[in-house]
């Protein structure tokens, strides 16, 4: 969006970041997001807000493991910290197992599952 005065509503702005409308309550009520009232007191979240929140393009990379979100907390101990981010744009993880892996699991359409992505490393960018 060019205009960076133009405003979404509550629900638009939670669906262009990918989270449900209660987190965004949450993040405005702990002030992780500026947001606006209008007259009949709803809330409204600048365009610019929003793209704020999403980040930077991802043109430049072919990596398909990228997360985007806003950090939640950060832990210095020494030399190492740790970062971590709540997620904001949905994300479709794709995993290659065993047809017995599939069967054991009962994995079909619809089913809960839960993918864990193990990386030598993982990268913060900002």
């Amino acid at each position: 969006m060019t205009d960076e005065r133009a405003l979404y509503s509550a629900s638009e702005a939670a669906r262009a970041l990918g989270i449900s409308l209660d987190t965004l309550r949450r993040w405005d009520r702990a002030g992780r997001i500026r947001t606006e009232r209008d007259s009949a007191n709803r809330r409204l979240v600048l365009a610019s807000e929003v793209e704020r929140l999403r980040g930077k393009p991802d043109d430049e990379l072919s990596a398909r493991n990228r997360f985007r979100g806003v950090v939640r907390s950060v832990e210095v101990d020494g030399f190492l910290a740790r970062v971590e981010i709540d997620v904001t744009e949905p994300a479709r993880v794709v995993a290659v197992i065993t047809r017995e892996a599939v069967e054991e699991l009962g994995l079909k359409p619809g089913v809960g599952a839960a993918a864990i992505v193990k990386s030598t490393s993982v990268m913060v960018e900002r």
